[in-house]
């Protein structure tokens, strides 16, 4: 069976975390598609150009301890931008998408770019403000000098560059399933999800 499920969203909404989840209780395959462009980010800080690190990327690249980090969001973030990058890794992230026994696949353009024609469209999204601070509970740990303010312009600054690039621009395809999680605890919003799926599994 090829099905493929597509979760789209900015940073911290919690579609990471909602994909494993779903791909978890259907079985499906799970592929966190910003991990490709957080590898090829890492391989652009260690001194490839962004088209080399995109070319090059294998399977040992996405499993790097070291892919959460800021620095590497950042640069993850710069690299999405660059056209030939993301047509490196166009070709990956479709095959993935319609291998047999189902497939999740979250990111910020699979609805609208990389798989156009998904069973099934999610997108999760929340205010920039509780995705902040999300976010600045994950960093605080390594990085105790980091403050509230700082991931919040993170934030922004990151939303506004992944919603008005040219290439694949971070919105929800026309007809995604939006996802507010402001207000959701994570069990409440896996719930949701699970059931816009199972209402578009066949038979």
């Amino acid at each position: 069976m090829q099905f493929t499920v597509a979760i789209d969203g900015p940073a911290a909404a919690g579609k990471g975390t909602i994909s494993k989840a779903v791909a978890a209780h259907f079985g499906f395959a799970h592929l966190d598609t910003g991990l490709l462009y957080r590898a090829t980010g890492r391989r652009v800080l260690d001194g490839d150009t962004p088209l080399e690190a995109a070319q090059a990327l294998r399977p040992e690249d996405l499993a790097r301890d070291d892919l959460r980090t800021g620095g590497v969001a950042e640069a993850a973030s710069k690299v999405a931008v660059v056209p030939e990058v993301r047509a490196a890794l166009v070709d990956f992230q479709r095959s993935f998408a319609r291998r047999d026994g189902g497939a999740v696949l979250d990111g910020r353009d699979i609805g609208t770019v990389i798989c156009p024609a998904a069973e099934v469209k999610l997108f999760v999204t929340a205010s920039a403000e509780v995705r902040a601070a999300r976010r600045f509970e994950e960093l605080k740990l390594t990085d105790p000098a980091l403050t509230l303010a700082q991931v919040l312009a993170d934030v922004r600054v990151r939303d506004e560059r992944d919603s008005s690039r040219a290439e694949a621009p971070l919105k929800p395809a026309q007809d995604a399933i939006l996802l507010d999680t402001s207000d959701l605890s994570i069990e409440a919003a896996v719930a949701q999800a699970i059931a816009q799926v199972s209402a578009a599994l066949p038979g």
